[in-house]
């Protein structure tokens, strides 16, 4: 938390990166009267927003969140990367190869969910011990 923000200021930054409405993260983070009227619940959190030491919080904060975002996404495909290097290395794996392919291609929204296709290529090697069974 940054020295120079009070605790409902800190509270207004999280909120805000978390849902991306200055009015909601308003709400969340100060008391709000149920009869508050919506036009002065924008007016405070505009004020907010427009607060130097706020605005730079909420920045540096929506840089972490996007750091972590990408470090996720790119654990995750080298995870699935590794699982399906070593289904294909299994006779058998095929299978398994192919939930990982498709679960990177979700992963980077590759896939169509509506119509369950990815624009993925994909290479299958068949030994010729495999090849006479086709």
């Amino acid at each position: 938390m940054s020295a120079a923000l009070t605790p409902k200021q800190e509270a207004f930054c999280l909120a805000y990166v978390q849902t991306g409405n200055a009015s909601e993260a308003y709400r969340r983070s100060y008391d709000v009267a149920g009869e508050t009227k919506p036009e002065t619940i924008w007016s405070e959190a505009s004020r907010l927003v427009a607060d130097p030491k706020v605005s730079a919080r909420i920045m540096e904060l929506q840089e972490r969140a996007r750091d972590i975002a990408l470090v996720s996404v790119g654990s995750l495909t080298d995870e699935l990367e590794k699982a399906r290097s070593h289904a294909m290395a299994d006779p058998k794996g095929a299978a398994a190869a192919v939930s990982a392919i498709m679960g990177k291609a979700k992963l980077h929204k590759l896939l169509d969910e509506e119509k369950s296709t990815a624009n993925v290529a994909v290479t299958v090697v068949i030994g010729t011990r495999d090849a006479a069974i086709l």
